[in-house]
């Protein structure tokens, strides 16, 4: 049998208590710790941090803190992304955040699922399944993108949105569940 981190990063049922995951947990909780302690004064410190915690950063991207993640590897931001305060990306499985992207503040990016079925759940089983952000989205405060989901570019998503599903390139998509409401040309 595989080991958990294996289960895991292959997007099969594993058991988070796994040696190796905690280990790699703690990791990123130490990292993500001492990124949300900077000042706005020491900008290059978080960007140090950053890039020891995230899998990939691009040029110009800020992020304010707090920001919270479960290990942080699974991360990748493109060029001049601006993420707000409060952001929660629960990185089991990666999260792609494209270029030119705009997170509000409080949103929310969750890759991890659970079993439906009670005993599964009980035992602490659980997966991941990854979510990609296109370029040049703006994701209002406040929205939840659960696992699995693809926002294509240029894509609005407004303020309190729950998307439990892909998003196409260049539409408004409001409420919960998020429906689209308007294309943009």
């Amino acid at each position: 049998m595989a080991s958990h981190k294996t289960r895991m990063l292959a997007g099969e049922l594993y058991l988070a208590d796994d040696p190796e995951i905690v280990a790699d947990a703690q990791r990123g909780a130490r990292l993500m710790e001492q990124f949300n302690a900077t000042t706005v004064d020491d900008q290059e410190r978080r960007r140090h941090l950053l890039t020891q915690l995230l899998g990939a950063v691009g040029e110009g991207v800020g992020i304010r803190p707090p920001f919270y993640c479960d290990f942080g590897y699974h991360i990748t931001i493109g060029d001049g992304t601006f993420i707000n305060y409060g952001a929660v990306l629960l990185d089991v499985a990666p999260i792609t955040i494209g270029a030119d992207v705009q997170i509000g503040p409080n949103v929310q990016l969750l890759t991890p699922t659970h079993p439906v079925e009670p005993e599964p759940r009980r035992a602490k089983w659980e997966a991941a399944k990854p979510i990609n952000i296109g370029d040049n989205v703006w994701l209002g405060a406040g929205a939840i993108v659960l696992a699995g989901v693809t926002i294509g570019e240029n894509t609005v998503v407004g303020a309190g949105a729950v998307v439990p599903r892909d998003l196409p390139a260049n539409v408004v998509a409001l409420g919960n569940p998020a429906r689209i409401t308007r294309r943009l040309t």
